[in-house]
């Protein structure tokens, strides 16, 4: 027979300064044992694995230990102690309740509240998984529960507590135990490869404990795992070799490649990921992780949320500090959109790739945002009136055949002839270098260079009425975003939108909304979320009055407004004659019948 133990039962605590992550409840216990103050209920309520029924049974080792230490820790050698180790304690009393749920065990458990301890100076019972008792049981052991002997304690615990009757959690006395930290669960797991003689790596142990999600019992198992799996060395390969993690190069590689746009290498890498076994959506979902943990990088104060080794953490800095916070952010809401929509999606694979690529674009479309605003405001370019303007020589050449566009203030060819004298006034011009095919370059003739000088004034002209009719419309554009909107102007657009619609019965919602202006708030009252709904399809309204109004900064708004309800009028009564108002009060009162049968009354008479 096998002798080994596992770590979740071999290392359990059995003091409260053993439990890892709970100090609040220990502390808690501690004090009110000192201070007389302990309670006849508990309820021990929390997620698993983080040390319920543990502290419940130290805390009964405790209450009936000879000699307690001057903490109120348990002794661990007197004889109430070591019966309590052995199982052999006739005052501790432990109850499943997910396979003892039934009046009739909890009735007897009532009948041995009864009995005094025989040794010691309480009774203990713990309840387990409480919330499986039915609704029968839990009334069964109300009474027992809110008045039990001096001599008779109640522990419960519970995994669920919203199952729980209010009148059993109104009678209890309830501790709510916390998840537990990496940090914690990480320093436990190395005082046990201490123990054990087994050297691991800070990485390893770090990824049991992110893989146990706050349950130390899970860390536990997943260690005795590894340890079956890479005997006394656990290094950081095998842990996620075991586990099936995705290592955390992938996701440093990933990133730097997202920064330098580098798409080819970007989908080369997911598809490697996949070729490993890896689940698409599992990866965007740890990709949403390394972002969020770089986006943590960037401020020291918030350094203390990565929950990482000390190596990890400095490479989380090194690539946080090239990553901008704009692009991080970007990415995650890219990343947390594809998590969203990616079950809905037919072809997974290709809606993870274009999220991805999406990524890697990035960059790039913020350097367009940032230059296009000085390519669309020419007029900011300084422009000298004296010098005339040289176009390429590729364009000199092809430029001859081709008419020059005219603009409304000059004429079709006078300002052309009147143009040529003042460029005579200009020369000499540098004869144009032009490169041909062969790589040597060569001047034009004279003939060429006067062409070009009567075709520069031309230039001239034109791109001065260009920069002038430029500047006119943003002029324009400013003076309609500071002209004062009115109530007026959005009911005049209202209206307009209202007339181009299709269905009566959208036309309809629109004319029963209630619209008002507030600063450049468009305000839209609505009767129903129905209403609201149909609103907010059409995607065009808010264009649309925009364009009406000249404002570019107007938002909207909807609200819902009950007033607006339309109440459907009441039906008019309807007249009953005699024989509709007999079989009403038949069946109202049936010894009706019995009366006109009787009296041989007729009740169909129009009398």
């Amino acid at each position: 027979m096998s002798t080994f133990v596992v770590s979740a039962r071999k290392y359990r605590p059995n003091r409260f300064d053993e439990v890892v992550g709970q100090e609040h409840v220990s502390l808690t216990l501690k004090n009110a044992l000192q201070n007389d103050h302990l309670a006849h209920a508990f309820l021990f309520c929390g997620p698993r694995g983080v040390g319920k029924t543990t502290c419940a049974r130290i805390l009964a080792k405790v209450l009936n230990c000879q000699n307690p230490t001057s903490d109120f820790e348990p002794c661990n050698t007197c004889d109430s102690c070591l019966a309590f180790n052995e199982n052999a304690s006739f005052n501790i009393t432990e109850l499943d309740a997910a396979s003892n749920n039934s009046v009739e065990h909890i009735r007897a458990l009532i009948e041995q509240v009864r009995f005094q301890p025989q040794k010691g100076k309480y009774k203990v019972f713990i309840i387990d998984e409480v919330h499986m008792l039915s609704q029968q049981a839990f009334n069964a052991f109300l009474k027992t529960l809110e008045e039990p002997p001096p001599y008779a304690i109640f522990i419960l615990a519970t995994t669920e507590k919203h199952k729980i009757i209010p009148t059993i959690l109104s009678r209890c006395q309830i501790f709510d135990f916390r998840r537990i930290q990496v940090p914690n669960m990480v320093k436990h797991l190395a005082e046990i490869c201490a123990q054990e003689g087994i050297e691991a790596e800070s990485d390893a142990l770090h990824i049991i404990a992110q893989k146990a999600d706050g349950a130390l019992r899970d860390s536990l198992s997943i260690f005795d795992r590894i340890v079956s799996f890479s005997g006394k060395k656990i290094t950081y390969e095998d842990v996620i070799t075991n586990l099936n993690v995705l290592d955390y190069d992938y996701y440093f590689k990933f990133v730097d490649a997202l920064l330098r746009e580098d798409v080819s290498q970007v989908l080369l890498i997911f598809d490697d990921i996949l070729r490993k076994g890896f689940d698409a959506e599992l990866f965007v979902n740890g990709l949403a992780e390394h972002l969020r943990n770089l986006l943590v990088c960037k401020d020291e104060q918030t350094l203390s949320l990565l929950e990482v080794s000390d190596g990890l953490r400095q490479r989380y800095k090194e690539q946080a500090a090239i990553s901008p916070n704009s692009y991080l952010l970007t990415a995650l809401n890219l990343a947390n959109d594809c998590d969203i929509n990616y079950k809905m999606a037919r072809n997974k694979r290709l809606h993870a790739e274009m999220a991805l690529i999406k990524m890697a674009h990035i960059n790039r479309a913020f350097r367009l945002s940032r230059h296009a605003p000085a390519e669309a405001v020419p007029e900011k370019k300084t422009v000298d009136s004296n010098q005339p303007i040289v176009p390429p020589p590729s364009q000199v050449e092809h430029s001859q055949p081709k008419p020059e566009p005219v603009t409304p203030e000059e004429g079709p060819n006078q300002d052309a002839k009147e143009a040529t004298p003042d460029a005579k006034e200009v020369e000499p011009v540098a004869p144009a270098v032009s490169s041909s095919s062969n790589g040597h370059s060569h001047t034009n003739a004279p003939s060429v260079a006067n062409k070009v000088t009567t075709k520069h004034s031309i230039a001239k002209v034109s791109l001065d009425s260009l920069l002038a009719e430029a500047q006119e419309d943003v002029v324009k554009e400013e003076e309609l975003e500071q002209t004062e909107l009115t109530l007026e102007d959005i009911q005049t657009a209202w209206t307009a939108f209202i007339k181009q619609l299709d269905k009566d019965t959208i036309k309809g919602i629109f004319r029963n909304a209630k619209i008002d202006l507030h600063e450049k708030t468009l305000i839209i009252k609505v009767g129903s979320g129905l209403a609201e709904s149909a609103i907010r399809e059409e995607l065009s309204l808010m264009d649309f009055i925009r364009k009406q109004v000249g404002r570019s900064d107007l938002i909207m708004k909807i609200q819902k407004d009950d007033s607006l309800v339309q109440k459907a009028a009441p039906k008019p009564k309807k007249m009953l004659n005699a024989k509709e108002k007999f079989l009403l009060m038949n069946e109202a009162n049936p010894k009706v019948r019995e009366l006109i049968d009787r009296f041989g009354l007729r009740p169909d008479d129009e009398r």
